[in-house]
């Protein structure tokens, strides 16, 4: 019993930990989504990204990096890519680069992984966009649109309202609504790994090089791991021996596929554009993995090649990004339930209600 104890003390602390350190940056990136969310919006992707060859499909993969899209409109709005003139190759790049990463990932990443991470990161969410957009672009050509309810979310409605109110809703209602779940599991996976797993577990039970990139791209390939909450859980991965080439591969893979996601892919666009998006995942994990690993390796041997803490935080602006963002997200998980509760007295203030 006080070994339990133990383990559960420990991983509310590495919870709490983890917690602090990466509030700031993701509230910034929180606040970074926002802004974005409203200089560009779904109907400017397919204006900009429609149309044949290579030229739409690497706009495609640049335009997915940055982009703050929520969860529900990554597979609507590829199908509109595909209904308004884009070939497969650009819907497809679009798909692979967009969950992979976020402005709001990307700050966290590099907060918490370093500069290093934070670079390499998007680069491979990029190239993985080129490369299976550019693939599926020589396989299938003009071929194919998709079928699918168009997303009417917040994210993707204009209310009339003004442009600043657009982004603090989108920045701190619906952003935190989509992560909220996902970032806690994520803290929580981090904090048990932290508290069960020896510090060499990972050298010693899978070694160094390509075998641990493999099983982390097993894992990770099936497993839906949103690219934000991703982070916490590769910090805690990292801090028990597992290589930080092999913690990219996690991220990626993880991020980057899903078992929906694939299955979604299979029923828009054929099996072929699938097995291309898996295979162009897969390649650009395992190399982009090795790469970060050479990077670093080279940099430590010259006194650099920090992993973890791009930059010193203050204690106090950690603490206050802290609540801030227990706020936030505490917000995010009550609001249905607020809302519900809102629905039952209006309508009971307007009309008879039955109990």
């Amino acid at each position: 019993m006080t070994k339990i104890l133990e383990y559960l003390a420990t991983a509310g602390r590495e919870f709490l930990v983890t917690l602090t350190e990466m509030s700031p940056y993701l509230l910034f990136g929180f606040a970074a989504a926002g802004i974005i969310s409203v200089l560009v919006s779904p109907g400017q992707v397919r204006r900009h990204l429609g149309g044949h060859g290579l030229w739409p499909v690497i706009k495609a993969a640049l335009f997915g990096v940055p982009l703050p899209l929520c969860s529900c409109s990554v597979i609507p709005v590829t199908v509109s890519l595909l209904k308004h003139g884009a070939s497969r190759g650009a819907a497809t790049a679009f798909l692979l680069s967009t969950p992979e990463t976020g402005v709001d990932s990307i700050v966290v990443t590099y907060g918490m992984l370093g500069p290093v991470f934070g670079i390499v990161r998007p680069l491979a969410a990029l190239i993985a966009g080129v490369l299976g957009g550019g693939a599926v672009a020589l396989v299938e050509g003009k071929a194919g649109t998709g079928t699918a309810a168009a997303c009417t979310d917040e994210c993707c409605a204009h209310d009339g309202s003004h442009r600043l109110v657009r982004a603090v809703r989108f920045a701190f209602i619906t952003l935190p609504r989509d992560l909220a779940r996902p970032l806690l599991i994520g803290l929580m996976i981090a904090g048990v790994i932290a508290a069960l797993t020896p510090d060499d577990f990972f050298v010693s039970g899978l070694g160094t090089g390509i075998v641990p990139m493999l099983v982390m791209l097993a894992v990770g390939i099936p497993m839906y791991v949103c690219s934000t909450a991703s982070v916490p859980i590769a910090v805690a991965l990292i801090q028990k021996g597992l290589s930080p080439g092999a913690a990219l591969v996690f991220l990626i893979a993880g991020s980057g596929t899903n078992a929906a996601t694939v299955a979604a892919v299979w029923k828009l666009m054929g099996v072929r554009t699938t097995m291309i998006y898996l295979a162009s995942v897969a390649i650009t994990a395992l190399v982009s993995g090795g790469v970060l690993n050479l990077i670093l390796s080279v940099l430590q041997t010259r006194g650099y090649g920090q992993v973890q803490c791009a930059w010193d935080t203050p204690g106090w602006l950690e603490i206050s990004a802290t609540i801030a963002l227990c706020g936030v997200l505490g917000y995010a998980l009550l609001r249905p339930w607020l809302l519900r509760r809102k629905h039952a007295h209006s309508c009971c203030g307007h009309t008879h209600c039955s109990h």
